[in-house]
């Protein structure tokens, strides 16, 4: 079982920069389904990146029917009209993949495909007082509380840079 990061026409750069960066960080595949509204060479999506980029595991698709062809298991689609929250889903399943579908900056995923898919839609709350928040961020949220209810599968649980007594000695 593996985690994946799956941008429907991101349109951002220096939002799919900071998701490669968490995609590295967490050992998650990104997926991209096209049309992109970027170049992949772009300097501020590589910025955004910084050198992690050669440590990802990306993959790009033309559509969604080609992504769903290639691509089998859990789909679960973050969208802020589903009636239930990222914390309402049982991630732990390893019999299969988990696709954690995020969608464009503006429209977020098309409502056809949403509604194919009502019972796999999740939401992250928020106030009244904003319609989204960025798509990096909600990435992380729900990225890490899959890995949570895994048990952070392949993560280090202490400092590997300083040391894990960094702070006590």
């Amino acid at each position: 079982m593996a985690n994946h990061i799956v941008l429907y026409n991101p349109a951002i750069p220096q939002n799919a920069g900071n998701i490669m960066r968490t995609c590295v960080a967490t050992n998650t595949t990104l997926h991209m389904i096209k049309p992109l509204g970027f170049d992949l060479d772009d300097k501020k999506m590589k910025r955004a990146g910084l050198d992690y980029v050669k440590d990802l595991e990306m993959y790009v698709y033309e559509n969604w029917e080609e992504f769903k062809q290639k691509n089998k298991g859990y789909y679960y689609f973050t969208t802020r009209y589903s009636k239930k929250t990222y914390c309402d889903f049982d991630m732990k399943k390893t019999d299969q993949d988990h696709y954690f579908i995020f969608g464009h900056e503006h429209d977020g995923i098309p409502k056809d495909v949403l509604k194919e898919h009502l019972e796999e839609c999740m939401r992250i709350p928020m106030s009244t007082k904003t319609r989204s928040l960025n798509v990096s961020n909600c990435v992380a949220l729900v990225i890490y509380e899959a890995l949570r209810q895994q048990d952070f599968p392949g993560l280090s649980l202490v400092e590997t840079q300083k040391g894990e007594n960094f702070l006590y000695e």
